[in-house]
């Protein structure tokens, strides 16, 4: 029998299931935290050259004698807003310096313009920043995507590394891991004293967070009912909005970044815990041939649902499959053992690469709109959280695949519909623009949530966190390409410039959603436990006379006595397979 069969005695979902699931949902808060903890504490606010020599220099005027010295101290500017309308305004990196000039008549001197390396910022909505304490402005602005691509780069290598050790060492040893790694470098990151550390410390953040959402998701994933896998797929994904909901309000109400930082790195101390309550997982031990382990987990399982487990349901012909494919420190490379297994491989990375392409980039520029910066984000995470809900009344009724497409298929046009109002609309109409980003927000959502659900089912247990570590892998890789093309702004002019990474983003979505076509559905499927598991059977062309099902007890019909109904069996058979009987 396959572990699946079990839920039918021990529960689909149950108690103990409602309680290992709820440990695996508790962490992705803070996961989302953490990912987007840097829109805040790497936030760049407005900001001049501090005037020299003048003490106690703020970024709004003082006295009318402070706003002198501005004038004469600081140049003035040409730059452009959001809709390309020009302002002048005071330079936020130039500082002018009065040279007098060797010449015998007064007042005659010379104006240098140069730039600082001191600077006063603007309090209003953070009174301390990363940025701003580390003056990560100007000459030194590109620290800061230094700084945001340490942690990416940190959840890429926690999303393969961590991934792989799961499949080799234990789910439950990567989680433990995953969880001491978040708390010492968050903790520390609040009292760096200089940007190499602060870039070392987000960078195993982001390892941490890696490991915690992959481990995580497919622990929770693995001890439920093939009837019970959307919602635990689906929950898990509502626990990372309510994350970045909660990190709204934090940030709201702590405006300095090290005392935030504090708030959201000290709770997960609580989650070592886990030691001494979490379990393994039961597929896992299977898979391991750990039978002993698995079963004493299964019993007690077992006796907190209040039901009756045979000390003999792990029988002999499911040991068969443990350790027919031996572990390897690479298991990923299994996903290319086969022609079908590694097309299958490619075209769930590739979406997976597009659907944090476009989800990130969709974040980067809805967060770029003027307005209240605590408002916009918590508009972003309830837009994601609207398309996570609604994949609870889809995704068991029509099933993974056309879900799927259909939600990264509309993301894409909607991105692409934004290419209008932005050439051929006027400023008045921009919001229009907005809308229709924020709607696509909500099918990238969906559709991100979807292919992380659709590729756990897809993929067998002996590789499974080893395939999804891979698959974030990409998605990391989507997700640091995001800014760049966003970037594309600033490299071609015009209203084409900022209308074309949305067509990016759109096209992209659009043609790995029809790649998607090629995957099979998984609704109601059990979970494949080893590689042969995850690849279909190939059908005969005729029925054989045996595949004809004969019941031999069948009572009379119809004047019919069970001899002449067998017989009529016999001949629909004989027509099938075209033999004479």
């Amino acid at each position: 029998m396959s572990f699946d069969d079990i839920f039918q005695v021990l529960g689909e979902f149950g108690t103990y299931q409602k309680r290992v699931y709820l440990m695996q949902c508790l962490p992705q808060i803070f996961s989302a935290i953490q990912t987007c903890l840097s829109i805040f504490i790497l936030f760049t606010p407005e900001h001049r050259c501090s005037i020299p020599f003048y003490e106690n220099d703020t970024f709004h005027v003082q006295s009318i004698e402070h706003h002198g010295l501005l004038n004469l101290t600081i140049p003035y500017e040409e730059v452009f807003d959001q809709y390309g309308h020009p302002m002048t305004k005071h330079s936020r990196c130039d500082i002018n310096r009065v040279i007098p000039l060797n010449s015998s008549k007064e007042g005659n001197a010379s104006v240098v313009t140069y730039k600082c390396h001191s600077f006063v910022f603007d309090t209003t909505i953070f009174q301390s920043t990363f940025t701003t304490e580390d003056n990560l402005v100007c000459q030194r602005k590109k620290y800061i995507v230094h700084a945001t691509m340490s942690f990416m780069a940190g959840f890429t290598v926690g999303s393969l590394l961590l991934g792989i050790m799961a499949d080799v060492l234990g789910r439950k040893k990567a989680m433990i891991l995953s969880i001491v790694l978040y708390i010492i470098p968050n903790i520390s990151g609040s009292f760096v004293a200089s940007f190499e550390q602060f870039v070392v410390c987000r960078f195993l953040s982001g390892v941490s967070v890696g490991g915690l959402l992959g481990t995580g998701f497919v622990m929770g994933l693995e001890f439920v009912g093939p009837s019970k896998r959307m919602w635990a797929g689906i929950v898990i994904e509502l626990f990372w909005a309510s994350g970045t909901m909660l990190l709204a309000l934090l940030a709201y109400l702590i405006r300095d970044w090290k005392y935030l930082n504090l708030v959201v790195s000290i709770p997960p101390v609580l989650f070592l815990s886990y030691i001494w309550i979490m379990p393994e997982s039961v597929r896992w031990l299977i898979i391991k041939g750990r039978t002993d382990e698995a079963m004493e987990i299964i019993q007690h399982a077992a006796r907190v649902n209040g039901v009756h487990i045979p000390s003999t349901i792990l029988q002999k012909g499911n040991e068969e499959k443990t350790e027919t494919e031996e572990s390897s420190c690479f298991p990923v490379f299994k996903l290319f053992s086969t022609k079908r297994m590694a097309i299958r491989s490619l075209i769930i990375f590739l979406n997976w690469t597009v659907c944090s392409m476009v989800f990130y980039g969709l974040s980067i520029n809805v967060g770029n709109i003027s307005g209240n910066i605590f408002l916009n984000f918590f508009f972003i995470s309830l837009a994601e959280l609207l398309g996570f809900l609604s994949l609870l009344f889809v995704l068991n009724r029509y099933g993974r695949r056309p879900v799927y497409i259909v939600s990264i298929v509309s993301a894409g046009v909607f991105c692409i519909c934004t290419i209008f109002p932005v050439i051929y609309g006027s400023p008045e109409i921009q919001w229009v623009a907005i809308l229709l980003a924020t709607t696509g927000k909500v099918g990238a959502s969906a559709a991100f949530a979807t292919v992380l659900l659709f590729s756990a089912e897809l993929f067998p247990t002996v590789i499974r966190n080893s395939a999804m570590g891979a698959a974030s892998f990409c998605a990391r890789v989507g997700g640091m390409l995001s800014p760049y093309i966003v970037d594309i702004v600033e490299s071609v002019d015009g209203d084409i410039g900022r209308a074309l990474p949305m067509a990016v983003f759109g096209l992209g979505a659009i043609i790995s959603g029809l790649l998607a076509f090629s995957l099979p559905e998984t609704l109601r499927e059990n979970l494949p436990e080893t590689i042969e598991d995850s690849i279909p059977k190939p059908r005969k062309s005729k029925p054989d006379i045996t595949d004809v099902e004969i019941n031999t007890t069948k009572p009379l019909m119809n004047g019919y006595n069970i001899r002449q109904d067998e017989n009529n069996v016999y001949q629909q058979a004989s027509k099938q397979t075209g033999t004479r009987i």
